[in-house]
C-alpha cells in the first residue's frame, strides 16, 4: 500500500515573510488559489503580528476574509501571543498555529519573550480555546536543531517544550530547523525522543535549507515515522537571523524526491513548478528549488 504524506504548504508566510519585495492583498491571494490548484490541502496563510515590525504580513484579515471554508481546505493562521490568538479567531482561520522558541537568545529577539513566557501563553491560549471553542490548535517549536545566538540547542530543551505542548491538548507538534543547521541522524534522534515525550500526538517537521540538508533531514523524518512535512514553494522563504539563508525546503523538490519513491502527496508537479516561476517573476529572482531550475524527470511525452 502506498503511503501518503501531507505536506504543509508554508510559502504565503514563512516563505514572504522574510522577502523584501511587498505583495499587495491580491497577489497573496492569488498565490494561495494557485497554490491550492496545485494540490495544497493544508497552508499557512497569514500570520498574525504587529504589520509594523512584519510589513510582508500585513492584511491577515482582508486575506482571511477572501477564503471562506472550503471542505478539504485548511487555512493556517500562525499566532504569537494572546492578541494573535483574538484575531486568529475573529477572522475565522481553520487552524491556529502557536510558535514557541525553544531558546530565550531566540525567543527574546525573536518574539519579546522567554521559552517559558512563550511556553505559559500558549498554555493560556489552549486553555481558552478548550473553554471558549475556537480553532485546533497546533504547537511549531522553532530553532528545535540550532539557534543563532546560543548555538547548539539540547534535546531537553525542546522536550521540555513538547511535553507541555502534549499535556495542554494540542493538536499536533511541529519541530522546526529555523535556521537549517540539522542533519539526518540528530533530526531521527529529536523524532524518536519527540515520540517518547508526546505520545500519540501527530508530529510535524519544518525544514529550512540553508546548508543543502533540507531534503536529507525531510528523508530522515520520513524513515522515522513522521507523515506531516512542512514545505516551501519555490523554496521561498528564510531568516533575518541566519546569514544567507535560502529558505524553506522547496515543496515541488519534496513532491518530486518522495512521488519517486513512490509515496502519495496529492500534489500536481508541473502546476507546482508553474507556480514558483511565475512567484519568481513577481519577486524579481529565479526560484530557490532545484526541480523548478532543471524540470521534470522524466520529460513530459
Amino acid at each position: 500500500m502506498t503511503r501518503k504524506i501531507q505536506i504543509v504548504e508554508v510559502g504565503p508566510r514563512d516563505g514572504l515573510q522574510n522577502e523584501k519585495t511587498l505583495l499587495e492583498v491580491d497577489q497573496k491571494l492569488d498565490f494561495i488559489h494557485r497554490l491550492e490548484a496545485a494540490g495544497a490541502q493544508r497552508m499557512e496563510t497569514v500570520s498574525f503580528v504587529n504589520p509594523k515590525r512584519v510589513p510582508q504580513m500585513a492584511g491577515a484579515e482582508e486575506i482571511s476574509a477572501a477564503l471562506p471554508h472550503a471542505a478539504g481546505r485548511s487555512r493556517i493562521g500562525l499566532v504569537l501571543n494572546a492578541r494573535g490568538w483574538d484575531r486568529c479567531v475573529a477572522a475565522g482561520c481553520d487552524e491556529a498555529n502557536v510558535v514557541i522558541c525553544a531558546t530565550d537568545g531566540f525567543g527574546i529577539r525573536n518574539q519579546g519573550a522567554t521559552a517559558a513566557e512563550q511556553t505559559a501563553a500558549m498554555q493560556a491560549i489552549v486553555a481558552r480555546q478548550h473553554a471558549e471553542g475556537g480553532p485546533p490548535i497546533t504547537v511549531t517549536v522553532s530553532v528545535a536543531f540550532g539557534c543563532p545566538f546560543e548555538g547548539e540547542v539540547s534535546e531537553e530543551q525542546v522536550m521540555r517544550i513538547v511535553r507541555a505542548a502534549a499535556q495542554a491538548g494540542v493538536a499536533e507538534i511541529a519541530l522546526a530547523d529555523t535556521i537549517g543547521v540539522a542533519d539526518p541522524w540528530l533530526v531521527r534522534a529529536r523524532v524518536e525522543a519527540a515520540k517518547t515525550a508526546a505520545p500519540g500526538v501527530p508530529l510535524r517537521m519544518h525544514f529550512h535549507d540553508t546548508r543543502n540538508t533540507g531534503l536529507a533531514n525531510a528523508f530522515a523524518s520520513v524513515e522515522a515515522g513522521v507523515d506531516i512535512l512542512d514545505a516551501s514553494c519555490g523554496g521561498l522563504g528564510g531568516c533575518p537571523f541566519a546569514p544567507d539563508a535560502t529558505g524553506n525546503i522547496g515543496t515541488e523538490d519534496l513532491v518530486y524526491m518522495l512521488e519517486r519513491a513512490g509515496f502519495e502527496t496529492g500534489y500536481d508537479l508541473p502546476a507546482l513548478i508553474g507556480t514558483a516561476k511565475w512567484m519568481a517573476g513577481l519577486l524579481g529572482k529565479p526560484p530557490a528549488a532545484a526541480v523548478s531550475r532543471a524540470g521534470l524527470f522524466p520529460l513530459p511525452a
